[in-house]
């Protein structure tokens, strides 16, 4: 090998070593930011955690514990959290007329905390308002104008506030969006969907809400579900839908409330197949006991 080829080969040696040294810079540039990536995921997720666990405190704080005893009336209601977001709340009151009570079922969507902090505002409205008296469409009327400037563009308030009236076993009712509304009468069976008034609250969406009416009969069962229920998706990313909770309630045996409760949330986890719920999850169902006393 003659003096310019060795020169040459030395040249390219020297050429392949400061490229191994540039890849080595290179490596180690990137192994510093992979550790600052690292570190920056580590604090998103312990900042997520803490989110979490506000939000599953003020979900906490949001939930009834404890309910009146409603002469002629049995309830059962359950209420799952999801991890992802929240914004589910619920309740059961007695108005100043003795005589008359009332049930809100809502779900927020949107961030989880804002999701949150709407139903807090809906409880608080909700609870002040409805004591009083005033009808379905009066009281979620007054709810929409007190949430609607806290709603961004992405969110959806969903509502239905019931008013049964104990003197004639009329049930008037306001039903805002997706929240299920079903009544399933005792003697034929037969399960009928509670119309909604108007679509979920949201921007620019403010309108002229009226009530609706039906009349319970001894055991006729009041069955109410937010859009958790109906909106688990399974593995095929297939939703439950309105469809299959109709047929979970017309297949079930005809016992207590409970035990309808349970069958409607046994079947909701089996569709699943174990994927996560993306909101919370509420179920509200009500039975006329068998002897009712109807007042002129």
């Amino acid at each position: 090998m003659d003096d310019q080829s060795v020169n040459e080969l030395r040249q390219r040696v020297e050429e392949l070593e400061a490229e191994v040294a540039d890849r080595e810079k290179d490596l180690e540039s990137y192994r510093v930011e992979l550790t600052n990536a690292n570190r920056q995921l580590e604090t998103l997720i312990a900042d997520l955690h803490e989110d979490i666990q506000v939000a599953q405190q003020i979900q906490r704080a949001l939930v009834p514990t404890e309910f009146p005893n409603i002469p002629g009336f049995e309830f059962s209601t359950k209420f799952i959290p999801s991890a992802v977001s929240g914004g589910d709340y619920f309740d059961i009151f007695e108005h100043d007329d003795k005589f008359r009570f009332g049930v809100l079922l809502a779900n927020s969507s949107g961030p989880g905390l804002s999701a949150l902090l709407l139903s807090a505002l809906l409880k608080m409205t909700g609870q002040l308002e409805a004591r009083k008296g005033k009808s379905p469409s009066e009281i979620l009327t007054q709810i929409v104008s007190e949430i609607l400037p806290s709603i961004n563009e992405t969110q959806r308030c969903h509502i239905f506030y019931g008013v049964i009236d104990r003197r004639n076993y009329e049930l008037t009712y306001c039903r805002l969006g997706d929240v299920i509304g079903l009544v399933q009468d005792a003697e034929s069976g037969e399960l009928g969907l509670l119309e909604a008034q108007s679509g979920p609250v949201q921007q620019g969406a403010l309108v002229e809400l009226t009530d609706s009416q039906c009349v319970l009969n001894p055991r006729d069962r009041l069955v109410l579900c937010t859009r958790g229920v109906i909106e688990a998706t399974n593995r095929k990313e297939e939703t439950f839908g309105q469809e299959r909770l109709f047929k979970v309630i017309l297949q079930s045996p005809r016992r207590g409330v409970h035990e309808l409760r349970n069958e409607i949330l046994f079947e909701v986890e089996k569709f699943q197949q174990g994927c996560p719920s993306p909101m919370d999850r509420t179920i509200l169902v009500s039975e006329v006991k068998d002897k009712v006393i109807k007042l002129a």
